[in-house]
């Protein structure tokens, strides 16, 4: 996948450690890419406190120690959910390397988890503006300026397993990552003619940050101990153990080189045979 050198790409999400957002970004810059860290950098209330975001001074190392592997990055902050920093995150990636052929849309929300009769309005909007009206904006943003280069690119989606299975208390996340894949066939469908490739990964349960609160949150539901439930994970999957970062990272630098340059409009599963439809 050496192909990648010289590209240039986004990942939305990126600024938060042992995250899947930076394993994707070290990754496409081991090989070659020049790549933009960005994530919210600062909290805005409650639904996106620290504990929640990626911070200016996270990107900002992430981007220090891609540097001294020898790669290329800058870190820009971006609220997805607003249109004007959306575009002017690309307008800043773009005065920097000059273009953008890589957007992986990866910002998300899976910590709001709540009974559905008592779902409230303010964390649905909190999900979804994220999950999938960033996901719009951002691809909306590339998509233009790939236009403009004339030279094609591609979309990669982070979706989920949730994209294809329903799970209790989370009917925001499992309605927006359902969206992300509608999202992602139409615009495959749509900016095919103009050489943009669009797809979507679709990871499993995978222990980051985000992944250990989850753990801890769905095992109380149960009412088993946190060791039990993560056993339960491995036990159902196939392949025997849950996901890395590194195999999302993996899936995406695939889909972004030229192996897949007749690829567009997939959802991939990223599951270890758990899910498989």
């Amino acid at each position: 996948m050496k192909n990648l050198k010289g590209k240039t790409a986004i990942v939305t999400g990126s600024g938060r450690r042992k995250g899947i957002g930076e394993a994707i970004i070290k990754l496409l810059a081991k090989r070659g890419c020049n790549v933009v860290v960005t994530d919210l950098g600062e909290p805005t209330g409650r639904n996106f406190a620290k504990k929640h975001i990626g911070s200016s001074s996270e990107m900002k190392a992430i981007v220090r120690e891609i540097k001294s592997a020898k790669g290329q990055a800058i870190s820009v902050p971006c609220d997805v959910r607003k249109s004007k920093q959306v575009e002017e995150l690309v307008a800043k990636t773009v005065k920097k390397f000059g273009k953008l052929d890589i957007m992986v849309n990866n910002a998300g929300v899976g910590y709001i988890m709540e009974e559905f009769t008592d779902f409230k309005e303010s964390s649905w909007d909190a999900v979804l503006d994220v999950n999938l009206k960033g996901a719009f904006l951002c691809s909306q943003a590339a998509a233009r300026q790939m236009i403009r280069q004339k030279s094609g690119g591609c979309i990669i989606n982070i979706a989920s397993q949730a994209a294809k299975s329903g799970f209790p208390f989370a009917a925001a996340y499992t309605a927006s990552k359902h969206g992300m894949i509608g999202l992602t066939r139409s615009n495959a469908v749509e900016l095919g003619k103009y050489g943009i490739r669009v797809n979507a990964v679709c990871p499993n349960h995978i222990t980051t940050g985000l992944g250990h609160w989850q753990n801890e949150f769905f095992s109380k539901k149960l009412g088993m101990d946190y060791e039990t439930y993560l056993q339960a994970i491995v036990d159902k999957n196939p392949l025997g153990r849950t996901g890395l970062v590194q195999d999302i990272a993996k899936a995406v630098a695939f889909l972004a080189s030229d192996e897949s340059d007749y690829i567009t409009g997939e959802a991939m599963n990223v599951s270890g045979g758990e899910e498989y439809h």
